[in-house]
């Protein structure tokens, strides 16, 4: 698989099959994914690699809380700006409006929040999430650092026949992430990724992208 089908292919999976995945190749992504690109060659990611039985009892835990209506721990940064203006918010709410009409859960569906949560707690299935943290002294370059860093892994992942899902929302329940990995209370949860094979017979979603003309200008050429 090349580069340009490596990206194009990539995409946020949300059901995942319970094939697992070997350690030999999530060995091979992790370490081809440290020639990621890192200011100052810093490196500051930490992550923590969790399958099994660890990540069934995470699995059960995040899930008792979401479905709980426990709002989660006190955030330590903020997922989104308080206020998104066009045409940002246009696209987020574009984008969860098909994301979730995939999985089933209409809009108007009363129960739409605790089931998204409860779906997300249980990493769509997925039989193994890693969690990516940095030390609260790193700032934004760092954690764009960190975000290239992901991309990285994800787009290695496609070149081993996976798929995967970045998940911000493991930070709501961080504490419990962090009981689990062992983590330095010192760590700031950047997010998770669930890492899996496909599942087969559920529908594909890929949400649209903006025209490149929207977010890129030519100088000069």
């Amino acid at each position: 698989m090349d580069v340009y089908e490596a990206v194009d292919s990539r995409r946020a999976v949300r059901a995942f099959s319970e094939e697992p995945v070997s350690r030999e190749i999530l060995e091979r992504v992790l370490a081809a994914a440290t020639r990621a690109p890192s200011s100052g060659n810093l490196q500051p990611w930490h992550v923590y690699v969790v399958t099994g039985e660890p990540l069934a009892e995470l699995k059960r835990r995040a899930t008792a809380r979401a479905l709980a209506g426990d709002p989660g721990d006190e955030r330590e940064y903020p997922m989104y700006p308080a206020e998104l203006t066009p045409p940002y918010v246009d696209r987020f709410s574009a984008a969860a409006a098909q994301r979730y009409e995939a999985l089933g859960i209409e809009r108007d569906d009363p129960d739409r929040p605790l089931k998204i949560a409860a779906l997300n707690s249980q990493a769509f299935g997925a039989p193994v999430v890693l969690f990516c943290y940095l030390e609260p002294a790193m700032g934004p370059g760092q954690w764009g650092d960190a975000g290239m860093y992901l991309q990285t892994v994800m787009l290695l992942l496609r070149a081993e026949g996976l798929h995967s899902c970045p998940q911000v929302m493991w930070t709501m329940y961080r504490e419990t992430v962090g009981e689990t990995v062992g983590a330095d209370d010192g760590l700031v949860l950047f997010c998770g990724v669930a890492v899996g094979f496909e599942k087969e017979g559920v529908p594909r979603l890929r949400t649209g992208r903006a025209d490149m003309t929207e977010t890129v200008s030519f100088i000069g050429v």
